[in-house]
């Protein structure tokens, strides 16, 4: 048989950079007069650069540099010039401010929130354990108006989102248990009466890092899966996944079915629109049928965007750690014995998040996953919770799966050359058309400087360069 035509998207871009004449108030990255950032030759990697987490300080030394936290560590060079602390913007939501719920009388839950918790490094105060017989899919509304009067009470304004350690239930009579406790239990907002619109979610495309202050709602996602076995897996790729920058390829499917194809021409633009060089995007048209509606054989998965009821061949590729894959279907989100392919499946495949409906949504586009709005969040290093939650416009009845605190594209590298006192940030966070300001300091706390501003007109890999790098700190600021 013939194989789907396919698009392919690989360009490269840079950024235009002026002097800031600016306070250091203003909220922006840069560089100085003299300095150029611009999107990085994907060839051309940093020899003595490493990449870590941020918001941390970036220590950067002749032999190597690594990104680390506290913000107050310094950098140094053995017999040269001492190597500026760099300080990088807000990227995510940060481990700390999740909370993992539990239900004491699910053994696999318990277990699961445990193993969670040591893999992440959660504080034991994260952990919320409740007590409810699992009563199979649903809750009824009101155990669930309980459960969550006892978690809002339990948690702290700086909690930001939430992991839930049981499978099921999964939804909340009609609408999905994690919409319920980040939205609140609202089934004429939140439910198709039937096959109608549901509410949309303030947090759709959001730039905030933080949206329960912002938004008041605390994101959800089910570390879900049909044994202890699957889901330990599942939360070992998440953590393998930070900070990889992984080169890999992103796949958009129009399959036959046309009435589970409604996102094809988002599918088409994702690919035409994206730039950044370490993902390869194709966008494959079978809806003619000339070739197959599935992948098979690929190794380098990660994403994978379809629909169709059930999705064949999915166990025969390789995905990637923080790979994404959802099939727009009615019933995906019934983990995990669902009629019609399960979520879980694509976990269990090797994906590390996925996303379906627990009831019947009917095909609108905006109740299932905006690729133009997942892939650029999650390239911009934000949490697979966060990237996927402000993917879905009405989320109500989605079902949210996977490791929430994934982070492919987690830090920078930083480079410092001594002797021509040089210094370079590499990174995939700068978000198109924000300004950005880098300043300059003698010590953590300032006094700031600001040295320039740069607005990024697309998502790229970002080299920043700061020559005559003599002061101590560099922090790059953005808006908020």
């Amino acid at each position: 048989m013939s194989q789907p035509a396919r698009l392919s998207a690989a360009l490269l871009f840079a950024c235009a950079c002026s002097p800031s004449a600016g306070d250091g108030t203003d909220t922006a990255a840069t560089t100085g007069s003299t300095t150029t950032a611009t999107t990085a030759d994907p060839t051309a990697a940093p020899t003595t650069s490493t990449t870590g987490d941020e918001p941390g300080s970036s220590t950067s030394s002749s032999a190597g540099t690594t990104t680390a936290e506290p913000l107050t560590t310094t950098g140094s060079t053995t017999g040269g010039p001492v190597a500026p602390t760099v300080i990088l913007p807000r990227a995510s939501i940060q481990p700390e401010e999740l909370a993992v719920l539990a239900n004491d009388q699910d053994p696999q839950s318990m277990a699961v929130a445990e193993y969670y918790l040591a893999a992440r490094g959660l504080p034991a105060d994260n952990l919320v354990v409740l007590s409810f017989a699992p009563p199979g899919d649903a809750l009824a509304a009101d155990v669930f108006a309980g459960l969550k009067g006892q978690v809002d009470a339990a948690l702290g304004p700086d909690i930001q989102a939430l992991a839930i350690t049981w499978t099921k239930p999964y939804r909340v009579e009609c609408q999905s248990l994690v919409s319920a406790f980040a939205l609140g239990h609202d089934p004429d907002k939140y439910c198709s009466q039937p096959c109608s619109e549901t509410a949309p979610s303030g947090y759709y495309d959001s730039s905030s890092l933080r949206p329960f202050t912002d938004h008041g709602l605390r994101p959800a996602m089910h570390l879900a899966g049909t044994s202890l076995e699957h889901v330990q897996a599942l939360i070992d790729r998440g953590v393998a996944a930070d900070g990889t920058a992984p080169s890999g390829t992103g796949y958009f499917v129009r399959t036959t079915d046309p009435d589970r194809s409604v996102r094809w021409p988002s599918f088409m633009a994702t690919v035409d629109q994206w730039s950044p060089e370490r993902i390869a995007m194709e966008y494959i048209d079978n809806a003619m049928g000339m070739g197959s509606n599935a992948l098979e054989g690929e190794t380098d998965i990660l994403f994978y965007f379809t629909g169709l009821a059930d999705v064949p061949g999915i166990a025969d590729n390789t995905y990637l750690p923080g790979a994404v894959a959802d099939h727009l279907t009615s019933y995906g989100g019934q983990i995990c014995d669902s009629g019609q392919m399960s979520i879980c499946r694509w976990l269990e495949a090797g994906a590390t998040g996925s996303y379906g409906t627990a009831t019947e949504p009917c095909n609108y586009p905006t109740k299932f996953p905006e690729t133009q709005v997942l892939v650029p969040h999650y390239w911009r290093g934000e949490t697979l919770i966060e990237a996927y939650w402000k993917s879905v416009n009405w989320p109500g009845e989605g079902v949210f799966v996977g490791e929430p605190l994934a982070r492919p594209y987690a830090g920078a590298t930083i480079e410092f050359d001594p002797d021509a006192l040089a210094l370079r940030i590499r990174t995939t966070q700068f978000a198109p058309g924000v300004t950005y300001t880098i300043e300059s300091g003698p010590s953590e706390r300032g006094p700031w400087t600001a040295q320039g501003d740069f607005t990024p007109p697309f998502n790229a890999i970002h080299e920043v360069d700061i020559p005559d790098a003599t002061e101590p700190f560099y922090r790059i600021v953005g808006p908020g």
